[in-house]
């Protein structure tokens, strides 16, 4: 079955080459396949056969006609207990708990909330990734959009590419922060230990803006804002400015403690087994009615206990 597109590329996008500008409007798709498709005549530049080395302009319209493969080893429907926050013909929202996977992969073939989602709508299985356009860390609780048709998942792909998605997170961090700011700093593979991320020149840009929601001895809770979405991009770039995520193992190293910590405020720190990061806010406009909406989500029972153990 195909999937024909109309994309327009945004101003962020412009002087990219077309292959590159792709694998950002519709990245379900590997840079690979679009390379094939260009070359096959499936897209259009201006109504126009080209190359993928083509340089696009703000504003040219792109028809791509995708013919996805099916995948080699189709992911189970499999019964679970999720927290819809919306549904209707277009979109679900989801409120992902801690500890639930994503995607499935190498090490977690079933239990994911991909597997999940098809339970719940068989149909979503003729949508790419089930519909899945963001993720959350394994890890990460909070608001996440599902695509139910092929229209809502164009749809949202555009709004991510244009930076339309308003995506607002709950981040407690091991450090006593002054005030808000903006960080702009390019995110790449470590050049390491290739499981983890970091603040690299020649990475892919990223745009991270925080405030201040509450402060506590030695700790401050953050509203934090994703302009764009890169992996771990939230975890990667409060570690660069020397405030990483309370529970974060990866990038934050060993709990600490504030001075004069009592034995509870220790063991509640050490017991916390995962980032304290929450998706708390979504906001989009919907893919049919153009209409603007918006979610809130609070912190899961693990979040609020150890914030008031802070108190």
């Amino acid at each position: 079955m195909s999937d024909t597109r109309f994309l327009e590329i945004p101003p962020q996008l412009a002087g990219q080459r077309l292959d590159r500008a792709l694998a950002q409007l519709v990245p379900e798709y590997s840079r690979n396949r679009l390379q094939q498709w260009i070359r096959d005549g499936q897209v259009l530049l201006d109504g126009k056969r080209t190359t993928p080395r083509a340089q696009v302009a703000e504003g040219a319209q792109v028809q791509l006609r995708a013919t996805p493969q099916p995948p080699d080893s189709p992911v189970e429907a499999q019964r679970m207990d999720l927290d819809i926050r919306y549904r209707d013909e277009q979109l679900l929202i989801i409120n992902k708990p801690p500890g639930l996977v994503v995607h499935p992969a190498v090490g977690n073939r079933d239990g994911t909330l991909q597997n999940a989602l098809l339970h719940v709508d068989a149909a979503l299985a003729t949508v790419p990734r089930a519909g899945i356009v963001h993720r959350l860390d394994k890890d990460t609780s909070g608001l996440l959009v599902v695509a139910r048709t092929l229209q809502a998942h164009s749809s949202l792909v555009r709004q991510l590419a244009e930076r339309s998605v308003k995506r607002e997170y709950l981040a407690l961090v091991g450090a006593e922060v002054v005030a808000g700011g903006r960080i702009e700093a390019a995110i790449g593979r470590h050049p390491v230990d290739r499981k983890r991320m970091a603040v690299r020149p020649g990475g892919k840009s990223a745009v991270t803006e925080y405030r201040v929601a509450a402060r506590y001895r030695g700790f401050t809770l953050l509203n934090v804002r994703l302009e764009t979405g890169r992996t771990h991009q939230i975890r990667v770039h409060l570690k660069h400015l020397g405030m990483p995520l309370v529970g974060d193992r990866t990038y934050g190293g060993r709990a600490r403690y504030p001075r004069g910590a009592s034995p509870g405020l220790r063991a509640a720190l050490d017991a916390f087994p995962r980032q304290a990061l929450h998706a708390a806010r979504l906001g989009l406009q919907h893919p049919a009615s153009g209409e603007k909406l918006l979610w809130e989500a609070e912190p899961p029972a693990d979040f609020r206990r150890l914030l008031a153990a802070l108190t």
